[in-house]
């Protein structure tokens, strides 16, 4: 036990110590696994494998690239409609101003608090943030360059699987296991991501709240983050509200979210998740924050897949250790293919 802990704790610093490099792969990784049923249909239709090849290729560019592309254009319109709320912060943070020092604050005290407050700096910070997004190019192009190599060995895996399941078939279900439920969860939170996009950015476009389609990617992108994804994707529209409408848009953009998001995300969308992956709420959370800590804000988004990669590598892949199972998932696992049935024996009279 004491190896097996230290060997985590060797492994976990190194991927820590890599993450620039481990969070671009285990991105495209994880879009590879999402996309590897397509070559594997268009194989089964009588596609030849360089067609399969390029389809797939053309599929995960297009929703990667895509994605990015609105991310960075709807940062950049935010960066260019903040200035035009100038006003607007200044009358709300001279009504704090007063507020406080009706309730006894110091002068003093409020006038240095606030004024390191501009809205100069609010829009120094979205600009440092389009840097920093477009910064991630580099990465995307590493992403990109995985991407295509993994495709490619994708179109021939299930052939490598047939071979593994005959030499190890525990390995196999392991991996097998690994896939299908990331696949899952992928599409689980696709959809419903979708569902909540669509629904927040029709709910801001009716309350005039500026960017509707972008908080709505917004909400989209942080979908994929379990447990505090909603709150992430509210904060920013929340704002905006307050500096175009005031404190009762506000209220209401945070009410109107709230039973948009509550409902799918914290009532439906477990509810399919969790018969998606079989891990527990509490194992969720903390994976969240462990792989958010391990390799930076995109292990957040990966938190789900990669957790289920863990498992499949420390506890599917042994038999000897699936008794892990019973304490990781969120109900009474299934027993995989290679497991002996359960027999009970009856006595004669």
């Amino acid at each position: 036990m004491l190896i097996t802990i230290a060997g985590l704790v060797v492994a976990v610093g190194g991927i820590k110590a890599v993450s620039s490099f481990a969070a671009p792969t285990f991105l495209a990784l994880m879009l590879t696994v999402a996309v590897q049923p397509v070559p594997r249909w268009l194989r089964t239709k009588g596609f030849p494998g360089w067609a399969a090849f390029l389809t797939t290729v053309v599929l995960v560019y297009g929703i990667l690239i895509g994605l990015f592309a609105t991310l960075v254009f709807s940062v950049a319109r935010l960066a260019t409609i903040l200035p035009g709320y100038d006003e607007e912060f200044n009358e709300i943070i001279t009504s704090f101003q007063d507020f406080l020092t009706s309730h006894g604050v110091s002068q003093d005290k409020v006038q240095d608090m606030i004024s390191h407050v501009d809205t100069g700096k609010v829009v120094n910070v979205v600009t440092d943030v389009l840097a920093g997004t477009l910064s991630v190019a580099s990465a995307l192009v590493l992403v990109l360059a995985l991407l295509l190599f993994m495709a490619a060995d994708s179109v021939g895996f299930d052939d490598r699987m047939t071979h593994l399941r005959d030499m190890r078939p525990d390995i196999a279900s392991a991996f097998g296991a690994f896939a299908q439920g990331t696949r899952s969860y992928l599409w689980v939170s696709t959809v419903f991501g979708l569902i909540v996009a669509v629904f927040d950015s029709i709910a801001l476009a009716l309350l005039s709240v500026p960017l509707p389609i972008l908080w709505g990617l917004l909400s989209f992108i942080t979908n994929y983050i379990p447990n505090v994804g909603f709150v992430i994707g509210l904060v920013p529209p929340a704002l905006l509200a307050l500096l175009d409408g005031g404190v009762v848009k506000m209220l209401i953009v945070i009410a109107v979210y709230s039973v948009i998001n509550v409902i799918i995300q914290s009532v439906i969308q477990p509810k399919f998740v969790g018969d998606a992956v079989g891990l527990s709420t509490t194992l969720t959370f903390l994976s969240l924050i462990f792989w958010a800590w391990a390799i930076g804000p995109l292990g957040a988004i990966l938190a789900v897949p990669l957790t289920l990669l863990a498992k499949a590598l420390l506890i599917d892949i042994d038999p000897a250790t699936r008794w892990a199972d019973v304490l990781l998932s969120s109900s009474k696992p299934e027993p995989l293919p290679d497991d002996p049935p359960d027999v009970t024996l009856e006595s004669e009279s």
